[in-house]
Parts: structure tokens; sequence; C-alpha cells
């Protein structure tokens, strides 16, 4: 299977991100472009996923986008690395719950590189340090075309954090790469991108 490898060094906005990702999945769903692995960080931004609720929001000053994938509540910012993710299914395991774990396998890995310990949580979906989120996962399945992908926060500003119930969670219980890990933080896309394909033979 032949796979695209996207790196931005500028901030992205989150609706063209969107839109890119779902022409992408209707070009793949019919053979006309390939797999997609895109890393990237988005300017300051709220969206809402398919189980967000209003009273999550706390200051109502916010604009909250929709979007279709998993999840609740949560914030993109600069430094704060997304991995989007377009994978055919068709030609891979038709198995969600693999999916999301090894996604949450390789989050797990690349903080390894940093001296992080942290865990996934079978309640709640993630990756953890001790009792703090450190990334979050939300995927979409169109005709077993996955998309959307994961959020983990390096060194942004947490801030932010106060002004909804991220993921249904405690602002306070989210943490970063740069308040957990004592190291210094270079070649984080790289690794990125050397963990995530090295794995996908497992998804």
């Amino acid at each position: 299977m032949t796979l695209e490898v996207k790196i931005s060094k500028k901030l992205v906005r989150y609706e063209t991100a969107f839109s890119y990702l779902k022409k992408r999945v209707e070009l793949v769903k019919k053979s006309k472009a390939q797999e997609l692995i895109w890393i990237l960080e988005h300017p300051l931004t709220f969206t809402g996923g398919i189980r967000a609720k209003k009273n999550e929001i706390l200051d109502k000053k916010i604009k909250v986008i929709e979007s279709n994938r998993g999840g609740k509540i949560t914030l993109h910012n600069p430094g704060q690395k997304i991995v989007y993710i377009v994978l055919n299914l068709n030609k891979r395991k038709k198995d969600i719950r693999n999916l999301v774990h090894q996604i949450e396998n390789n989050i797990i890995e690349f903080l390894k590189l940093y001296n992080i310990k942290s865990y996934a949580d079978k309640r709640n979906i993630g990756v953890w340090v001790e009792d703090k989120k450190i990334a979050a996962i939300g995927i979409r399945v169109s005709q077993w075309i996955a998309y959307h992908g994961c959020s983990i926060n390096i060194n942004n500003n947490l801030d932010y954090y106060k002004k909804i119930i991220p993921c249904g969670l405690d602002n306070s219980k989210i943490t970063s790469v740069l308040k957990e890990s004592k190291k210094k933080l270079t070649d984080v896309e790289n690794n990125l991108e050397k963990i995530f394909i090295k794995n996908l033979k497992n998804i």
C-alpha cells in the first residue's frame, strides 16, 4: 500500500484541514489517492466531536467548531502536534478498536523518547501520564476509511483548557511533554513520522 506523508511547518486552520481530509477520504474510497499521514499544528481552535455537550463550554464567548470525529470538546493550539490519518481499513484489519489501540501505542512509544512514562486507559480513550491526559484521539470511519487522528500536547499553552471541560475531564488534569520531560524537545515531527510509519503494519 502506498502512503503519503505531509509535514506542515506553518499553522493550518482547522477548517482547511477538515475539508482536505474529507476530500481525501472520498478519493481513497475510489482508489484515486494514497493513504495519508499529516503532521501539523492548528491556531487556537476549540472543536466539538459527536458526543460534545453545550455545558462543557465554560467560557461562553469562545467559538466551538463542530466536527464529525468521535469524542467531546477539545482544544487545539500552537505547540500541540496533530497527527491526521486517512487509512483504508478495507486493505487492513477491519478493527476500529485495534486502530485506536495502535495509535495509543504509537503515542506511548513517542513519549518514551522524551523519558515520559505513559499509558492507555481502557475507560478513557487517549494517553495519560499518571492521572493527567497528554494526548487525545478522535476517529471517524466511513466505508472502512478511517480518518481524523490524534493530538499530543508538546509545548502548547495549557491555560486555554480552562475555557472548556476537555474530553469531559477536569481541565486541570491536562499536561504536556514540556511539563513532563526534562529532555530537549527536538525532532518531534521526525520521531512521530518514523513511529507511525513503522507501526502501520499493525493496523
